[in-house]
């Protein structure tokens, strides 16, 4: 069977193409090839010129390496921009292997536009109420917050207005009138030093808002991306660090702190880097802009 590993050097779009028929995928073309490198899941490959003319532009083997995952995986997913993750994934957690004008591309296609964002938006709002809401709230309740939320993914800019609205949503699903109308009390979930309350669920609600709309404007450049990266590997080493104490006093949220598979970990690379980024966009603002530091970025997402 021809696997990565048999993969040692460069090669060619042709080469690219002819290691998909070796690994049983003989449905891989040159154009689809040319489609995949538009949308970031492949880099350009690198021009090679001489004296006199030009050889074809030739692939890294980890990109050819790349094309086999990516192969291997396009057969457990609906979506082609799900598999925008893989190489998102490797870029944020390896040096080397994706540069990061391949993870702009791949960045844009996870987040897509239109029915595939609101997908994302709604994924997120869907797993954040199952994290966080209530067993006595409401399907009503359940309901209008999965839909704020996933408007939020829209893009736009969430106003004063808006944001009030947000907040009475989550606290409808987190703090349910009753059963907590008549103690005053206040539902805090998950470990004491990383509380998950009604406003910090807010905030990283507002946190996604922020970074699907500065990516369906165009405005995540190469800078903005790698900054966001570099958070996200200082958090990431921070929460692995302190991991075991907060899984042992998270109470219903302890299953968030379990170690994930490594399918696991690519599932959610897209999902964390939206998180990271957002997070980043809200804390560089104006403070009179601001609206509350929100959750740790530690906090797995």
């Amino acid at each position: 069977m021809y696997t990565w590993e048999s993969i040692s050097r460069p090669g060619t779009i042709d080469d690219l193409v002819a290691d998909a028929h070796a690994a049983g995928y003989p449905d891989m073309t040159v154009r689809r090839i040319h489609d995949w490198i538009a949308k970031g899941l492949l880099d350009q490959p690198r021009l090679r010129t001489r004296r006199r003319g030009s050889d074809k532009a030739e692939h890294s083997a980890n990109q050819r390496r790349l094309l086999l995952l990516l192969l291997d995986k396009r057969q457990q997913v609906t979506h082609l921009s799900s598999l925008a993750q893989v190489p998102l994934a490797m870029w944020l957690w390896w040096d080397g292997y994706m540069p990061t004008r391949q993870a702009q591309r791949a960045w844009v296609t996870w987040v897509g536009r239109g029915r595939r964002n609101q997908e994302v938006a709604r994924d997120g709002a869907l797993g954040l109420l199952e994290q966080v809401g209530h067993q006595l709230a409401t399907p009503t309740a359940q309901a209008r917050f999965v839909r704020i939320t996933t408007e939020l993914g829209n893009g736009k800019a969430l106003t004063v207005r808006g944001r009030a609205e947000l907040l009475d949503a989550v606290r409808d699903v987190m703090e349910p009138d009753t059963v907590f109308a008549a103690s005053g009390l206040v539902r805090a979930l998950g470990p004491a030093q990383t509380p998950m309350t009604v406003e910090t669920v807010v905030a990283r609600i507002e946190a996604f808002c922020a970074a699907l709309g500065r990516t369906l404007d165009g405005k995540v450049d190469a800078a903005l991306l790698e900054r966001a990266r570099a958070v996200y590997r200082a958090s990431m080493a921070d929460y692995l660090a302190e991991r075991g104490g907060l899984a042992a006093e998270a109470g219903q949220l302890a299953d968030l702190f379990r170690e994930p598979s490594l399918q696991e970990q690519f599932d959610e690379a897209g999902r964390e880097l939206l998180f990271v980024l957002g997070m980043h966009l809200i804390h560089r603002r104006p403070q009179s802009q601001g609206q509350g530091q929100g959750p740790s970025t530690a906090i797995p997402v």
